[in-house]
């Protein structure tokens, strides 16, 4: 018989849900419970893979639970109005003493996942899964992605500045730099695609639920772009019971630099009881400037602000359909890079901004979205429509690169602008079954349409009298239109004694079309090319599930991403280096879950080789123009990991860790230089801890204590293997302490606590990036900084 404890249960113990749960495992079951009841259920694996309950009608929380729950292995605690946890019913006679129930569940815990397009207890995942509760991403102020990249096993990301970045997953990257290439991680807002070829928005990460992250190439779901995985933002959705409030407030000090605030809050009010609900989240943010400009003689130059906000509308029709709608939009403004410049014949010399201007950055982004889903017996459907407005802008130094082009400007200064406008319309439609019998499947209809224009300009500046003449040295006008369709699905058989079978794919068809106009020194030129690809990318996993939640898989999967065109250049381009071809991923995994000592130790690991075909990648000139060509082909191996072990006296400790070797081979003989042997922008070892202690100080206080640490390995940021620029070995930490009551809860904490300033991205500006006028570029880590947080939640 199911146990309920009377601690921490649900306020509005009387509300009840309408819920449709068809015969399954008791697993699957609680999985259904908690996306209908909105709450999360940690710990399904407690109930093993065996079982059969069903249920149908309007109950409370407790009185579902009780009934699906009755004669099965495992029992059930309600935490509070948005947690349940299960264990197993009768712990062994010589068992660790069980948690103490007045404490809070641990913030490193089970999550049900929902980016494999089904919802799924990630423990359940044949495939390389990690999430990041809503609660985790609070305690270690991970406010933005690249604050969560420790806490994932084998995610990383480059460090050029806020709002300029690109993630990498799993050593599978295609260099540092962002170009004409398709992302290679699929990052998404929702069921919003985030990016095409753009570096990541840096979105503020503020009333989130929870962040999926699926390793591996995802080309079978996802399309284009997933080629190393699928990094999800799933943002918290508006509650049709309860009203809720919550905000926070946060100043910080760098030292040797600029004070930093922020200010975040979301209101969820339920419009029409069960039936309707709205949800508000705004923030704003200045990140304050540590570096100073020698030349221009400005202190804490690299200054970044930060705001936004969304809205959200759910609509609960009735038992079977609900409506989702939402929008969202932030503005990034940076006021300067953050690399710092120093004689690459002294690399220890001390280091400084040295620019003739400013070198600005601003990225904004908007979209909204309809997302329709309907739950029947015989399973569901669910229609997402998003559209996705990005902005994208940059300002270089680009003397060095003038005065290459035309020695007669010497005395004047270089300033190459860029700018990227892209609007991406999507739409996907899955229908699933209800995952009752041995048989399930998934299928899938997707269609995608993306209009890019990046006009971009190199302008000579002057001195005239007591202004400044302006002459255009070069300028391109350029515009890519891509349309993206496709029919996908995938099917699992239950083969019996735990093992079952997974099989599916995508059918997929791409059309690109460049133009663009080139105004250089030999005059003006145009350039119109289009193409098209097509193929199919297939899926393959066989898993075994034991009766203690163990879990055993290997996979086969694919990703890709499409061909396209170069057009600029201070010169013509030749026939063979004006187009790039497709590329391709094949990864070949198996891995392990495992859960011991009552659910208290989790395990999950997987080793994989994957075998890349005609790598795309994103280089400079020498001129400091970008252009994309094919590399080669490249061979990865790697071996990751994620650990956490959970004390029952307050202590949760969370490792990770990734080691990767890559190959280049058949290098592409037309590549502008000769192929380093590996592929750049990752290194070989990664890894990250996490350790929160928590701890009731008396009936109305609570303690929190979190350590955070990461380290990056040594890497090189270019396929040019004569390139000297390598970032270093560094460690990233933070370290905080909590107080906390129901509602409040105050913060102090400090990042970089050791201070270290090691290189962690050797690239700053493509114009002087070369080192041909001897000079090294430079990353440094933000300086120790304190701070101090005020949160409230109602």
């Amino acid at each position: 018989m199911a146990l309920a404890c009377g601690a921490g249960r649900v306020e509005a113990a009387d509300a009840r849900y309408r819920f449709t749960i068809p015969p399954r495992s008791y697993a699957d079951a609680l999985i259904d419970l908690g996306l209908q009841a909105n709450v999360s259920v940690l710990g399904t694996a407690s109930c093993g893979t065996g079982g059969r309950a069903a249920l149908t009608g309007r109950y409370t929380l407790e009185q579902a639970l009780e009934q699906l729950l009755e004669g099965a292995p495992c029992r059930y605690r309600i935490v509070d109005a948005r947690t349940v946890r299960i264990s197993p019913a009768a712990p062994p006679p010589q068992a660790l003493p069980q948690r103490d129930p007045s404490r809070p569940p641990s913030i490193v815990a089970e999550v049900v996942v929902t980016a494999t397009k089904r919802p799924v207890a990630l423990e359940r995942l044949p495939a390389g899964v990690s999430a990041i509760s809503r609660d985790q991403i609070s305690a270690t102020r991970a406010n933005d992605v690249g604050q969560t990249v420790g806490q994932l096993a084998g995610v990383l990301t480059t460090n050029l500045g806020p709002g300029r970045d690109k993630l990498l997953i799993r050593g599978l990257s295609d260099g540092a730099f962002t170009g004409r290439t398709r992302s290679t991680v699929g990052t998404y807002l929702d069921d919003a695609p985030v990016n095409y070829n753009a570096p990541d928005p840096d979105l503020r990460l503020v009333d989130i639920d929870r962040i999926e992250v699926v390793r591996g190439p995802q080309g079978a779901l996802y399309g284009s772009g997933a080629v190393a995985g699928v990094y999800r933002i799933v943002t918290t959705k508006p509650d049709l019971k309860d009203f809720e409030f919550g905000g926070s407030a946060t100043i910080a000090h760098t030292e040797g630099g600029e004070e930093s605030h922020e200010l975040d809050g979301y209101l969820s009010i339920p419009l029409i009881k069960d039936h309707v609900g709205l949800r508000l989240v705004a923030y704003e943010e200045v990140q304050g400037g540590y570096l100073d400009d020698v030349n221009l003689r400005v202190p804490n130059v690299d200054q970044t602000r930060r705001d936004g906000g969304r809205i959200a509308l759910r609509v609960r029709f009735n038992d079977s359909w609900r409506l989702d709608a939402h929008a969202a939009t932030q503005h990034l403004r940076s006021d300067d890079t953050q690399y710092v410049t120093s004689a690459m014949s002294t690399p220890g010399a001390p280091t400084a901004r040295r620019s003739e201007i400013r070198e600005t950055h601003n990225n904004d982004f908007s979209y909204a979205g309809v997302t329709a889903h309907g739950e029947f017996a015989w399973g569901s459907v669910t229609s997402s429509s998003n559209y996705v407005h990005h902005v994208f802008s940059s300002q270089f130094d680009a003397t060095a690169g003038l005065r290459a082009l035309t020695p007669a400007s010497l005395g004047a200064l270089g300033a190459y602008v860029e700018t990227t406008r892209a609007n991406i319309l999507a739409q996907d439609l899955v229908v699933r079954s209800s995952g009752d019998g041995r048989f399930s499947w998934l299928a899938g209809v997707n269609a995608a349409r993306t209009v890019e224009r990046a006009p971009s300009r190199l302008d000579a500046l002057t001195s005239v009298g007591s202004g400044v003449g302006v002459a255009a040295a070069y300028t391109e006008d350029r515009k890519d239109r891509l349309s993206e369709y496709a029919l996908y699905g995938e099917a699992t058989y239950d083969l019996g004694g735990g093992w079952s079978a997974t099989a599916g794919g995508r059918l997929f068809a791409t059309n690109v079309h460049t133009t663009a106009v080139v105004v250089a020194l030999l005059g003006p030129r145009a350039f119109d090319r289009k193409d098209s690809f097509d193929g199919f990318s297939p899926k393959l996993s066989v898993q075994r599930e034991f009766d203690n939640g163990d879990l055993v898989y290997g996979l086969i999967s694919e990703g890709y991403r499409p061909g396209g065109f170069n057009s600029s250049g201070f010169f013509p381009i030749r026939a063979e280096r004006a187009v790039f071809a497709p590329d391709r991923l094949r990864n070949f995994e198996t891995g392990v879950k495992l859960r011991r000592m009552e659910g208290r130790l989790a395990v999950r690991a997987a080793a994989y080789y994957s075998d890349w075909s005609n790598v795309q990648t994103d280089q400079y000139r020498a001129s400091g123009l970008p252009f994309t060509a094919n590399v080669g082909d490249a061979r990865i191996l790697g071996l990751e990991g994620e650990l956490s072990y959970e004390w029952s006296w307050g202590l949760t400790v969370a490792v990770n860790g990734l080691v990767s070797n890559s190959s280049v081979r058949n290098p592409n003989p037309d590549f502008a230089n000769r192929v380093s042997d590996d592929l750049p922008g990752v290194p070989d070892t990664s890894g990250g801890i996490l350790a929160v202690y928590e701890r009731a100080l008396n009936d109305r206080f609570s303690l929190r204590l979190v350590g955070e640490a990461s380290y990056v390995g040594r890497s090189r940021i270019s396929f040019d293997a004569a390139s000297a620029a390598r970032t270093d070995n560094y460690l990233r930490s933070k370290l905080a302490a909590e107080i906390s009551t129901d509602h409040w809860r105050i913060t102090a904490f400090v990042s970089n606590p050791f201070d270290y300033d090691a290189d962690t991205f050797a690239y700053g500006n493509p114009f002087s990036f070369s080192g041909n006028n001897g000079v090294r570029q430079a990353t440094p880590q933000r300086p120790r900084t304190f701070g101090v947080r005020l949160g409230a939640t109602f």
